[in-house]
């Protein structure tokens, strides 16, 4: 067991700041354009003078479940995917309204699972939303959003972001790798450091309870008021315009949080990061947290290049797949309508089933000709003079589909034949001929050697024009 991360300084803050920016710009919001990432770090590594990394633990261990509330978690280990073999990454990301002056711990505001299949090209995203009514593994029923919550507060192993991902994956049936845990002062730096960004308001949203907090009053709240149409938002407007909920609902929010993020990208594709990494460096020093790895930078942003935007799927568990309800204790959730969302999950996080190859059809071979063919009983040598491997089989094997009458195959005495060659020994003409026409072989490559003794009639040495035909 270890204790959560806490490091909020040194040389690990140049790796934070891409993990955040790949995750955020095209993990959950679409491709962002990999080669920028990967010139821009491989730059900043060879030009800039970085301490050497101190020693770097694996991502935390999950944590097995258990439905007794308060009863004692064992530790597991969540087997990671290897990323060079090309296995499924998916990434957890963690919202939480973290302020100034205020500590700890946090509920989780925002709950959004990533997922990327370098196999397939494809990558997803599931918006969770916090009310959603689930069990905590070891603690019983709640918000998901309090996973982290009783994480951190209970210091249970791997801190709040440890349970959240054991949450996520036990509710969900996926593995969990990643996290990454961001707070909104982070949200807002990121946008006012990229210059705002141009969001489409599809309907007017306006909200007279919005949270604003302060060291006085904790429950003061002001309004919020953003009229439809294209509008430009610094960090602030854009963070009141994810986060509103009052006057609509969290389906709402989810689907203007999804907005916010491409938004956040088509901002991005604009600009040179380069020229502003020291200014990000220093914006989100603290407001990062995560168990990805540096050697995982290059690999995601290389990713991000593969990727064609049709291949990228979000989705908002809704309305739809929910259902409004009141605790014994007196408290509003939502309660998982599992049959309705185990196909999305399952459409989102398992990488698609390749085509399977057309059923070859069987082969009807004219009467006439197998009757010929049997008349003359040609015994058939059929010999590989390519390199190709397992020529001669698969060549005898069609022949004798077609009725002719193979009795050996093996390897020509050398692997450089141009071209196909056939050798008569006996004078079976039709079978030669048929022979000729089905492998293109040419009559000055139709040697004769007459051999009456011969216990065989024709041989066939495969040569490097030779192709296999599909069908008769």
């Amino acid at each position: 067991m270890k204790a959560p991360r806490t490091r909020r300084q040194g040389p690990y803050i140049w790796f934070r700041l891409f993990l955040s920016l790949i995750f955020v710009l095209f993990l959950a919001g679409g491709v962002y354009s990999g080669s920028l990432f990967y010139f821009t770090v491989k730059d900043i590594v060879a030009h800039a003078q970085i301490p050497s990394l101190p020693n770097l633990h694996l991502p935390i261990p999950a944590v097995s479940s258990s439905s007794e509330s308060g009863s004692e978690p064992t530790v597991v280990r969540v087997d990671l995917p290897d990323w060079e073999k090309k296995e499924r990454v998916n990434i957890l990301l963690l919202g939480i309204d973290k302020r100034e002056g205020e500590h700890g711990p946090w509920r989780t505001d925002t709950m959004i699972l990533g997922t990327i299949d370098p196999e397939s090209k494809t990558a997803g995203m599931l918006s969770i939303p916090r009310d959603l009514w689930v069990p905590i593994p070891g603690y019983g029923e709640s918000r998901i959003n309090s996973a982290n919550f009783i994480g951190d507060r209970d210091k249970y192993p791997g801190g709040g972001p440890a349970l959240a991902m054991k949450t996520v994956e036990y509710n969900f049936g996926v593995p969990v790798h990643y996290y990454i845990l961001v707070d909104f002062d982070g949200f807002e730096k990121i946008i006012d450091t990229i210059g705002g960004i141009d969001v489409n308001v599809e309907r007017t949203l306006h909200d007279e309870q919005y949270p604003d907090p302060s060291p006085d009053d904790p429950n003061r709240v002001k309004t919020v008021h953003f009229e439809a149409g294209l509008q430009h938002m610094d960090g602030k407007t854009a963070l009141e315009y994810a986060r509103s909920r009052k006057s609509t609902s969290d389906f709402d929010r989810s689907h203007r949080q999804m907005q916010i993020i491409m938004a956040v990208r088509e901002q991005a594709l604009r600009l040179n990061l380069i020229p502003r990494v020291p200014e990000l460096m220093v914006t989100l020093a603290d407001a990062v947290q995560t168990d990805l790895q540096p050697s995982n930078i290059i690999t995601l942003a290389r990713l991000a290049g593969e990727i064609e935007p049709e291949n990228i799927k979000s989705v908002v568990i809704d309305h739809t797949m929910t259902i409004e309800h009141i605790t014994p204790n007196g408290a509003w959730v939502l309660l998982p309508i599992r049959e309705k969302i185990r196909p999305v999950v399952e459409e989102l996080f398992t990488s698609p089933t390749p085509p399977a190859p057309p059923t070859p059809q069987p082969q009807v071979v004219p009467a006439e000709q197998v009757n010929r063919l049997a008349q003359e009983g040609a015994k058939i040598v059929v010999q590989n003079g390519t390199p190709t491997a397992n020529l001669a089989a698969q060549t005898a094997a069609f022949l004798k589909e077609q009725g002719y009458h193979v009795v050996e195959f093996s390897d020509a005495d050398r692997f450089d034949y141009p071209q196909s060659i056939i050798i008569d020994y006996t004078g079976k003409e039709y079978t030669i001929q048929s022979l000729a026409e089905l492998f293109n072989v040419t009559s000055e490559n139709i040697r004769r050697s007459p051999n009456l003794k011969s216990e065989i009639d024709i041989r066939l040495i495969i040569g490097q024009d030779f192709i296999l035909p599909t069908s008769p």
